[in-house]
C-alpha cells in the first residue's frame, strides 16, 4: 500500500496545484516511479489512498494496472488509511510505503527479514539525525517512540523512520474504524502490551522524503550529478544532464540556463529569461525577461 493521501503543508504553496506523490522527478511523477518499484519487487496488487487532490491521482493512474484507488472523503492519517484498507488486504503481511520518498533501499530484502522475523510489524529505520526519533536499545529493538526522556536508559538511541514498514493486517484491527489515527500510536500501543516491534536497519542507501521545496530541488541538483542512485526509468533523461527537457518544450534561442535546469514536457520559456537550480513543470510558462533562480515553476 501507497499512502499518497496527505496534505503537503510543508510544500505549500505547491501542493495547491499538485498533490505531494504527483511531483515530477525529472519529469517523471514520483508516483510512477514508485508504483514500478514496487511491481518490480514483486508485488501483485497496489492500493493507494488519496484524499487531496485526489481526482489528479486518480487520473494519473489510469494507466496503471493491478492498482485500487481508495478514496478518502475525510483524511484519516496513516493509521486510519490502513485501516479502511484492512477489506483489501489478506492474511499476507503488507509492505506500506510513503508516497512522498525517493530511496533505494530494497523492497524485497526488507520484505523477506519482515517474514523470517516473526514479528507482527517491521520498521525501516535509518540514521537520519534530523528526523531520529525512534528509540531502540543495543541490539536494534524498538523500545518507543519520541526524544529520549529522563526516565528511558541511557543505553538507548535514536534511529528515523523511514516510511517503509510491513504489517501483518491483523494488527489493523486494532484502529478505531472511519477514524483519522496516526499509525505510530498503534505501534505505541503495542509496545505498552508487551508487543515486540521488528526493526530493519537501512545502510548505504539514498533517501529523502522530499518534503520541502529545498529537499525537492536538491533531490534534483544530487540526481543530475549523478550523486545519488538513479532510477532505471530516469537513467537516459539523466543521461542529458545538467539541463533537462529542452528537446519537448518551447525554449527561447536567448534564454540563460545556469549550473543545472529541468524543464517539463510542454513548458515556454520566453525570451530574455534566465533559469538556475530550477524545475519547470509541464506546460508551464516562464514570462519573457524572468530570473528564477532556486525555483519550481508550476504555471
Amino acid at each position: 500500500m501507497i499512502l499518497a493521501a496527505g496534505l503537503g503543508t510543508r510544500l505549500l504553496p505547491y501542493t495547491l496545484k499538485r498533490p505531494k506523490p504527483l511531483f515530477p522527478i525529472l519529469n517523471r511523477p514520483l508516483l510512477h516511479l514508485t508504483i514500478s518499484r514496487i511491481k518490480q519487487a514483486g508485488a501483485q496488487e497496489i492500493i493507494i489512498n488519496a484524499h487531496h487532490l485526489r481526482s489528479q491521482i486518480k487520473e494519473a493512474l489510469l494507466p496503471e494496472a493491478n492498482i485500487t484507488l481508495q478514496e478518502e472523503e475525510e483524511i484519516l492519517g496513516t493509521g486510519g488509511g490502513l485501516r479502511l484498507a484492512l477489506s483489501h488486504l489478506g492474511s499476507d503481511p503488507v509492505l506500506v510505503v510513503n508516497g512522498d520518498i525517493y530511496h533505494s533501499i530494497d523492497y524485497n530484502d526488507v520484505y523477506s527479514s519482515h517474514c523470517a522475523s516473526g514479528t507482527d510489524v517491521t520498521l525501516v529505520l535509518h540514521d537520519y539525525p534530523r528526523f531520529n526519533d525512534v528509540r531502540v536499545d543495543d541490539t536494534l529493538k524498538i523500545t518507543g517512540f519520541g526524544k529520549p526522556g529522563g526516565s528511558e536508559r541511557k543505553q538507548e538511541r535514536t534511529l528515523a523512520f523511514t516510511g517503509i514498514h510491513v504489517i501483518n493486517p491483523e494488527v489493523l484491527h486494532t484502529i478505531p474504524q472511519d477514524t483519522q489515527y496516526c499509525i505510530i500510536d498503534c505501534y505505541r500501543k503495542l509496545l505498552q502490551k508487551g508487543n515486540l516491534i521488528g526493526s530493519y536497519m537501512a545502510r548505504n542507501h539514498f533517501w529523502t522524503d522530499m518534503g520541502t521545496p529545498t529537499d525537492y530541488l536538491q533531490l534534483h541538483a544530487d540526481l543530475l550529478a549523478h550523486k545519488v542512485p538513479v532510477y532505471g526509468e530516469l537513467a537516459e533523461t539523466a543521461a542529458a544532464a545538467p539541463f533537462i527537457g529542452l528537446e519537448n518544450a518551447s525554449v527561447s534561442r536567448d534564454a540563460r540556463l545556469l549550473d543545472w535546469v529541468c524543464i517539463g514536457k510542454g513548458a515556454t520559456i520566453e525570451a530574455g529569461t534566465t533559469l538556475q537550480r530550477t524545475v519547470v513543470w509541464d506546460d508551464a510558462v516562464v514570462p519573457a525577461g524572468s530570473t528564477i533562480v532556486d525555483g519550481i515553476v508550476t504555471l
